[in-house]
């Protein structure tokens, strides 16, 4: 009988300590919602977004980039996944293409104005086109989501309006994952239709950080959208770790070109496993978009440029009337120690087309 009251008493003990408050040490390995907030410097032309008071991104337009940016993206684990050039260039990293800076949305060729190459040769070229940053509407802090919304002006070298922009940012934390998603509306504001005449030179851009560009081992002579010739000389692939993996499967270099839902570039940066995914969305022209992504690190989703990227089987020449509206929304993930699977990056994209 007394061997019974023990036991019962052992396990009365066992359940209470169980049901108990779990100890402070406990309760602080499971981290709340991140504050996300935003630093406003207008002498700078930027506005920081700060997560627990820790850089991000920062929405930037320097005059001599000639149009909006965010730079640069910065994981959870604090590697930057963006380039350093032109802005802050670091040892090692290639100095090509200058106009190709942190993420940014535009066009190679809108009514015969090229704003995807405008200040390739550190200057505003005699044909670019300028997106020019007019304000912010709204600054929405926030815990675990904050957004902000943007208004630009696509202007052609006389400074006539042939486009307006207003765009959503939302700047999301989740443990190690960081998103944004960015919902952009261009309206042709003038008389006349604006035309998007087909080429590769667009449109939702990353230029990243030499990491997480794929190794290789050749001279590489590239074109731009006039033409004109760039070669890349052979640099060391030490540390270059990148890869590419299509929603569709498909791996490397050979996802230029390609149609997919989503892009997945992954790499090490130092000891951080990388996920760096662009998600197209449902709703946007040419769904599943087609891929302008490169090994050099270029990464960016096109869907106006279907002749280059289909070898002249097909072309697009997108007009817009005068008056009339078009909305882009694409996802940028970015996932800090880890590669994320297709599934989970399946997930994140299904939840991207519901949600706008």
């Amino acid at each position: 009988m007394k061997v019974l009251s023990f036991k019962y008493f052992f396990l009365a003990i066992i359940s209470f300590l169980s049901c108990s408050p779990k100890p402070a040490e406990q309760e602080d390995q499971q981290a709340p919602d991140s504050q996300i907030t935003f630093e406003e410097n207008q002498a700078e032309k930027r506005i920081d977004v700060l997560i627990d008071g820790k850089p991000f991104t920062s929405y930037r337009w320097p005059d001599d980039v000639f149009k909006p940016i965010l730079y640069p993206l910065i994981s959870a684990g604090g590697s930057e996944v963006t380039r350093g050039f032109p802005l802050q260039p670091r040892e090692g990293e290639r100095n090509d293409h200058r106009h190709q800076v942190g993420n940014w949305l535009n066009y190679g060729n809108v009514n015969g104005y090229d704003f995807w190459g405008n200040g390739h040769e550190g200057k505003k070229s005699a044909n670019g086109g300028i997106i020019k940053h007019l304000g912010v509407e709204k600054l929405s802090a926030g815990v675990g989501e904050a957004s902000m919304i943007a208004t630009a002006s696509w202007t052609d070298p006389s400074g006539k309006e042939l486009l307006s922009e207003k765009t959503a940012f939302h700047f999301i934390s989740s443990g190690p994952v960081r998103i944004i998603d960015r919902i952009t509306t261009l309206t042709a504001t003038g008389a006349e239709t604006v035309s998007f005449k087909d080429t590769k030179e667009g449109m939702f851009g990353i230029r990243v950080a030499r990491q997480l560009e794929l190794p290789s081992n050749e001279e590489i002579t590239l074109t731009d959208a006039q033409g004109n010739p760039t070669t890349v000389a052979k640099i060391s692939n030490e540390g270059v770790t990148g890869n590419y993996r299509s929603s569709e499967g498909i791996m490397g270099e050979k996802v230029w070109s390609t149609r997919a839902k989503w892009m997945n570039l992954f790499g090490t940066i130092g000891n951080e496993k990388i996920s760096l995914v662009i998600c197209d969305h449902p709703e946007n022209i040419s769904y599943p978009t087609y891929w302008h992504a490169r090994g050099y690190g270029l990464f960016a989703a096109n869907p106006l440029g279907v002749k280059d990227f289909t070898q002249g089987k097909e072309e697009l020449n997108f007009t817009l009337p005068a008056g009339q509206s078009l909305t882009f929304r694409y996802r940028i993930i970015i996932a800090s120690g880890t590669h994320l699977t297709d599934d989970e990056i399946n997930n994140y994209a299904l939840e991207f087309g519901k949600k706008y």
